[in-house]
């Protein structure tokens, strides 16, 4: 690319490289063979964005999710989704004082900056809607009364892919909330033999005690600052622009892709930059973050589905069939 010696030198991107890989090597104390979800997650806290992980039990979802929180110097909550949780048991309730003959209103555990929430389409309908206020507009609204969420504020939801019973899909206004969908795989022999060493080594619990904290409010503030000065040439944004609007006039899609997976796309895609030592947006930049960006936003048609189409093939065959900018 042109000039790239010279964009190089505008924006000093030396925090956000080293930060990004302190909290890489942190995790990859006790999270082995997902190297590739801890990147994606580790981009999405530095955007301070939501992720849904979803994968098959035993595969380190919750155990990944805890290990991103650790390295973050503030408050983390878990809360488990049950089929008869409540609203008020996520994001709290007003409760009567006798001896001051007034209400008070109660936290619930969604008051916290990392958010961890295990199996979240075991909730109904009521209890995941509560979750869309918290998610976008970083607020609760309870009998009227506003009450702003904490900074920063990421949700981490995990889901089983395959075991469907006592659960409910996630509605598609929910799902857009989330800036990335994660898919966690099984390992391969060679990191499923490193695992089964750790844990022969450290005994039968991980500790996650070992973890560092490596970044906080104001170095995340400082991170996103920089970021947002990572330069996008128009043909960039133009490139962006026709990927998202072609989810939506594309035979095989049902549903297409939203203008916040626009803005998700471009965030997340100024990030990879930045972590790459880059202070300009690349095409493979923006196609690295396609799928985890939008795999999630879209809606087959039926009949593509029937024939073993996935939401990751047919984004494929977008991005493949749309022109590059030079």
């Amino acid at each position: 690319m042109e000039n790239e010696d010279l964009f190089e030198s505008r924006v000093d991107l030396t925090e956000v490289a080293n930060t990004f890989n302190n909290i890489q090597t942190e995790i990859n104390k006790v999270v082995l063979g997902q190297q590739k979800i801890v990147e994606q997650l580790s981009i999405a806290l530095l955007c301070e964005g939501h992720v849904l992980i979803e994968g098959l039990p035993g595969v380190a979802k919750t155990l990944t999710a805890k290990c991103l929180a650790k390295t973050v110097d503030s408050d983390f909550s878990r809360i488990q989704f049950t089929p008869d949780l409540m609203p008020s048991d996520v994001i709290g309730t007003m409760i009567y004082n006798p001896k001051t003959n007034e209400f008070s209103f109660k936290q619930g555990p969604i008051h916290s900056n990392v958010v961890l929430i295990d199996e979240i389409n075991r909730a109904p309908a009521k209890t995941q809607a509560a979750l869309f206020e918290c998610m976008e507009e970083k607020q609760v609204t309870i009998d009227g009364i506003t009450h702003e969420l904490g900074s920063p504020f990421i949700v981490i939801g995990t889901q089983n892919p395959v075991d469907h019973e006592g659960t409910y899909r996630l509605p598609e206004a929910q799902l857009d909330r989330f800036m990335f969908k994660l898919q966690v795989d099984y390992p391969t022999l060679e990191h499923e033999q490193n695992i089964l060493e750790l844990h022969q080594n450290i005994g039968r619990r991980l500790d996650l005690i070992g973890i560092k904290k490596i970044i906080n409010l104001e170095k995340l503030r400082s991170i996103q600052k920089t970021i947002s000065q990572v330069k996008v040439k128009p043909e960039i944004l133009a490139y962006i622009a026709a990927i998202i609007h072609e989810t939506r006039n594309n035979p095989n899609i049902y549903l297409g892709a939203s203008p916040r997976a626009s803005l998700c796309l471009l965030q997340t895609s100024k990030a990879l930059a930045a972590i790459s030592g880059r202070d300009f947006v690349t095409p493979d930049d923006v196609k690295e973050m396609v799928t985890p960006v939008v795999n999630h936003r879209i809606v087959l048609n039926p009949e593509k589905e029937m024939e073993g189409m996935t939401n990751h093939s047919a984004l494929k065959y977008i991005v493949d069939n749309i022109a590059v900018p030079s």
